[in-house]
């Protein structure tokens, strides 16, 4: 008796597994029908000025019986400009006539097209636009209100959840895919805040700046990349998470530029290597590799080689998070920032201000000088040092106000060559100690190896920005 018991109980919790999971839908035709309204086509044009007509070779006299069989050959001279279309995907967010896009649909036109889903095309201007995320908001002034859609919270969005992407592939018109969430917090180096949701959704030429949708109708992302070594679609789509782009969106609307939050640190990842030299447990969190001076972490007290784990009540996971959590933050807010400092936490208060414009790159470096002598525990750390001297600042650029000891030369196949130390680097610091001559580093790295540390932790300065490096020692 006991046997036909336990077989009712397991085919009950065999039960509980496809009960418990979303179904797939059996179509997708009555969303398709209530969102395609909302999606809409955008074409751009480029005039691109004529290069300087080419002279011919040799001249042929007026009137000559061979003058008109080059002409045919060489074809007519033309200083006329030429015109550049391309296309992407938008969608209305006000039946106003506000429309999503990204900014690489948009860019440097002259002019802006957008089709509706009814086939009226209407003229578009640039409300705004972000570099940084590749978000841009055009206007269109209707006849009548337009059917529009709105953002959802992508941050619902799971792994496996089907979505929908509506957009105009290859200019053929409006074209519905399906697929799944096929991972989430994508980075795939497109600008400083990557955050990107992936599916298999099939995205190609043109989708771009098209949404995202998922199964309640709601925008969950912009999609604006795909991986394809084809050109076309391989199931592997990237789109802008609605949670960033929202507040983008909201400040292009009213400023016309997006407005983001800093706090004046330059931060980088805590690898395996950092972590064993600062003595860490894990490789949480974001390290502080410089503070930029009388800015608000300055004000607030934050070090290098503070550990950042909290930002406003969230936890930091890694150096990506950070800034994207600061970007968001309302200008002129004061909020807490956890920190750990030499493993004892510590608990500061930050106001944000406001980030500025980017400065131009620094120019390329001079060459670099002779290498100096290297004791053997740096030559097997892969590096070469010498003097900061007025010789080596005026070849390297390096301000007066650096101080340190010069990387003259690396070997590419050590430690230092692995982790993209360089010469023209300046080591300010050694496992935490300043050093201003070569023999201080030699000293302290011998001590340290002697002593039994496996990684010799380095501050670096490079073209005046500072991050730490691990090095492992033999």
């Amino acid at each position: 008796m006991r046997q036909p018991f336990l077989l009712s109980i397991l085919a009950g919790l065999l039960a509980l597994g496809p009960a418990a999971a979303r179904p797939a839908p059996d179509s997708f035709a009555d969303l398709a029908a209530q969102l395609l309204p909302s999606v809409v086509n955008i074409a751009t044009s480029q005039t691109l000025k004529a290069p300087p007509p080419q002279s011919a070779p040799f001249s042929l006299p007026p009137g000559s019986p061979l003058e008109d069989l080059f002409k045919n050959f060489l074809g007519p001279k033309s200083n006329a400009p030429r015109h550049v279309t391309s296309l992407g995907s938008g969608f209305i967010i006000d039946p106003s006539g506000f429309i999503v896009t990204n900014n690489h649909v948009i860019e440097d036109s002259d002019q802006i097209t957008v089709t509706l889903n009814d086939g009226t095309s209407l003229p578009a201007k640039l409300v705004g636009r972000d570099l940084k995320t590749d978000l841009a908001l055009l206007k269109v002034a209707p006849k009548k209100p337009l059917p529009a859609t709105h953002f959802g919270d992508s941050d619902k969005a799971r792994i496996g959840d089907w979505v929908i992407a509506i957009g105009d592939p290859f200019g053929i018109g409006s074209t519905v895919t399906a697929g799944i969430v096929s991972a989430r917090n994508r980075n795939i180096n497109a600008g400083p805040y990557d955050d990107f949701i992936q599916t298999d959704a099939p995205i190609n030429r043109g989708n771009s700046g098209g949404p995202l949708f998922d199964m309640q109708g709601n925008v969950i992302g912009i999609n604006s990349a795909i991986f394809s070594p084809s050109g076309g679609s391989v199931g592997i789509g990237f789109a802008i998470p609605a949670n960033l782009a929202r507040e983008v969106v909201a400040q292009l609307r009213q400023y016309g530029i997006a407005k983001r939050g800093w706090i004046g640190v330059r931060i980088q990842q805590v690898t395996s290597e950092i972590a064993e030299g600062l003595g860490l447990a894990s490789t949480q969190g974001a390290l502080v590799a410089g503070v930029t001076p009388g800015g608000p972490a300055a004000k607030a007290g934050l070090m290098n080689g503070d550990l950042i784990t909290g930002f406003d009540g969230k936890p930091v996971a890694d150096d990506r998070a950070l800034p994207r959590m600061v970007a968001d933050t309302p200008i002129g807010k004061t909020v807490g920032i956890d920190v750990l400092r030499k493993n004892r936490k510590a608990s500061l208060r930050i106001t944000v201000a406001k980030l500025a414009d980017e400065t131009p790159e620094k120019p390329v470096k001079a060459p670099p000088a002779p290498p100096a002598k290297a004791k053997s525990r740096l030559s097997q750390l892969g590096l070469s040092v010498g003097a900061l001297d007025g010789e080596a600042r005026g070849k390297y650029k390096i301000s007066g106000a650096v101080q340190g000891v010069l990387v003259v030369a690396v070997d590419p196949a050590s430690p230092a060559g692995e982790k993209n130390l360089r010469e023209g680097d300046v080591i300010v610091e050694v496992q935490s100690q300043k050093v201003k001559t070569p023999e201080e580093v030699s000293s302290r790295v011998e001590a340290d190896a002697k002593s039994g540390r496996k990684v010799e932790l380095m501050l670096i300065n490079r073209d005046g920005d500072l991050r730490y490096v691990g090095l492992k020692l033999n």
